[in-house]
């Protein structure tokens, strides 16, 4: 039998965490959930965009290295 394996999480989560996340979004109506979608579209100085999934990981670097600057 293969040693269970600990988990890895960002600095700042732990598990606690990381399932008040999931429960958050698993129990949140459809209302719910088209308002907060809305409101990140009304937010000031954000800007969403669809970008091609083989780009993803750049563009979470990019974020990266902006947040760590």
């Amino acid at each position: 039998m293969k040693k269970k394996q600990k988990q890895k999480y960002p600095p700042g989560w732990d598990e606690k965490r990381v399932r008040a996340v999931i429960d958050y979004y698993e129990n949140q109506t459809d209302e719910e959930h088209l308002a907060e979608i809305e409101a990140a579209q009304r937010a000031e100085n954000i800007t969403m965009m669809a970008v091609p999934t083989e780009l993803v990981p750049k563009v979470r670097a990019l974020i990266a290295k902006k947040r760590s600057a």
